[in-house]
């Protein structure tokens, strides 16, 4: 992969239906069990007019209707919208010379449904996304279908900026949390300019780095939001980076050709050791069916030395070598610097490590994607430009123990990478529930890049905090599922359909159904599903630390399965 083609992938006071400020309610408790009601539907009042939209520091470059039909999704039509693009503060930046601004573009229902929905994207952004709302794989109805108001940007900086915008510490602030700040409030405001009223309920969502930007603002602005969706969230990007760049330096010492990390371990080696998961696991859900849905169980029970099978002579393909054994074993055990201290956190053993998606992460993203990230956004002080000619010798001959160090350096951004990029109290969601706000995560077991691990580590410490989380926050475990979508796994799901009915109806999601994408799904088709998976397979994605469970009749049929704890 080229670096061109590396940077490219990289890429109280909400308002209220008056405008004025939301209060939270003195009965948060009770509107947190019921809902804070449903959104009621709006017209829109104008579009063209809004390119005179005045708002500080705001300029519309456009705004145009655009008829139903001409966007699609799943096969059906996306119903009349305007879409209303521009940008906000733009700036020539004292550091490094470059143009900036916050690229966003808006798109507006004709028939709307009196929601807002920020849609937060993912890589290091520098693209403004279409504002479709979609999130995860085959998505049937995206958000702007479902009549929601949607908001998409670029977080600061462009493609083109991609990785050097770290160079400028504003564009960094910008990238980490500062454009959502910028953005919600215009935001708002352009929507009460093209209906004559503000959104009823308002929402936040998106995977990956996007996932990331969910939970930031579940922490920062949990009173400007009704709910958050995060899939698949790098809260922790900085650390998963540096841990990428560390896994990489480990395979390196296995690679068949030192250097090229891809010859460390093949698609066949990686099969063999799926194959020998799903033979320690498969059944603890009370089923065989090519899915480990008791993944915390399966840690307990799998050990890759002894039960993947040993090469005796030379690597075949059919088994590993005692080497390949044990950096299997340590790069799922976690990240550490020299003196053993963690740089981030363990990866748990699924089957889903034959996923394309998981050799593409660690043995080519490893190398590509995040030496950029942290040579130019997440250090101190910005790397050398030269190194982008020789990305992976760059990674592999990156010093970690100051790698990891760094992310926690104040830096030129006046705020270390952890600060800017992270939640500032992950676990103290007080704020949230206060509001009545809700939030939902859902994480494949076989994301490569940020760790399910973490996820459920994470929840486990919000639950120590607050007696009463699963009242405003849910986890839900993806089984075989890599980064966001796909992987050998039942992958669609309306995570936020499930989220809107928990804001508006207090219904909330005692269980999630989830569908493989086999031949003839309207929403594309998952080439890695097993053959033997019947096309429209269905399961249970269950709220954490629950899991799905056979109980009896059809293994295809998710309402074969129930949702309890423990294997047995």
């Amino acid at each position: 992969m080229t670096v061109l083609a590396a940077t490219a992938l990289l890429s109280g006071c909400a308002l209220s239906a008056e405008g004025e400020d939301r209060e939270v309610s003195a009965d948060a408790e009770e509107e947190a069990a019921v809902g804070v009601g449903p959104a009621e539907p709006g017209t829109l009042e104008t579009c063209e007019e809004l390119t005179t939209f005045d708002f500080e520091a705001t300029q519309i470059r456009q705004a145009e209707l655009i008829p139903e039909g001409e966007e699609e999704n799943a096969g059906e039509p996306v119903g009349e919208h305007c879409l209303v693009s521009g940008e906000m503060n733009e700036r020539t930046s004292d550091a490094d010379g470059e143009r900036y601004a916050i690229g966003f573009e808006m798109r507006l229902p004709a028939d709307w449904a009196g929601r807002f929905l920020h849609q937060a994207n993912g890589g290091m952004d520098g693209e403004v996304v279409p504002a479709m709302g979609r999130f995860t794989g085959g998505q049937l109805e995206d958000g702007l279908q479902q009549g929601f108001a949607i908001l998409s940007s670029d977080a600061g900086h462009s493609a083109d900026q991609n990785p050097l915008f770290g160079m400028d510490p504003q564009a960094r602030l910008d990238y980490g949390y500062q454009a959502v700040d910028a953005l919600t409030p215009m935001a708002q405001a352009l929507i009460e300019e093209a209906y004559g009223r503000g959104p009823d309920t308002s929402y936040f969502a998106g995977g990956s780095n996007g996932g990331r930007h969910a939970m930031v603002a579940a922490s920062r602005s949990a009173d400007e939001y009704d709910g958050f969706l995060a899939v698949a969230p790098g809260f922790n990007l900085p650390q998963a980076a540096v841990a990428q760049i560390w896994g990489a330096h480990q395979w390196d010492q296995v690679a068949e050709e030192p250097g090229d990390i891809t010859t460390a371990l093949s698609a066949e080696e990686r099969e063999v050791v799926a194959a020998a998961i799903l033979e320690r696991c498969d059944d603890l859900d009370d089923v065989e069916d090519g899915i480990v849905a008791d993944s915390e169980a399966c840690q307990e029970a799998f050990d890759p030395q002894q039960d993947v099978p040993t090469c005796q002579e030379e690597r075949d393909g059919t088994c590993l070598s005692a080497e390949q054994q044990e950096v299997l074993a340590d790069v799922h055990a976690g990240a550490v610097d020299s003196a053993g201290d963690p740089i981030y956190t363990s990866f748990p053993f699924d089957p889903g490590i034959s996923n394309e998606d998981w050799g593409w992460w660690t043995f080519e993203a490893s190398v590509m994607l995040d030496p950029m990230a942290v040579g130019f956004v997440f250090s101190p002080e910005p790397a050398d430009p030269a190194v982008l000619e020789d990305l992976p010798g760059y990674a592999l001959e990156m010093d970690i123990d100051e790698a990891a160090a760094g992310i926690s350096d104040e830096g030129i951004a006046g705020e270390s990478a952890m600060e800017f990029m992270t939640p500032p109290a992950p676990y103290d969601l007080s704020e949230l529930e206060a509001a009545g706000s809700k939030m939902m995560v859902v994480h494949g077991a076989s994301d490569a890049v940020f760790s399910a691990d973490d996820t459920a580590r994470w929840y486990r410490e919000v639950e120590s905090q607050h007696e009463d989380a699963r009242d405003f926050v849910r986890y839900f475990q993806v089984p075989g599922m890599a980064h966001v979508e796909d992987g050998v796994a039942t992958d669609q799901f309306d995570g936020l359909g499930a989220l809107v009915d928990w804001v508006e109806h207090g219904e909330a999601p005692e269980h999630m159904e989830a569908t493989a994408r086999g031949e003839g799904n309207p929403g594309g088709v998952n080439e890695e599903l097993p053959d033997d998976w019947a096309a429209d397979r269905t399961r249970l994605l269950c709220p954490y630390p629950e899991t799905a469970h056979y109980e009896e009749g059809d293994p295809e049929d998710a309402a074969s399965f129930s949702c309890r704890k423990g294997s047995g």
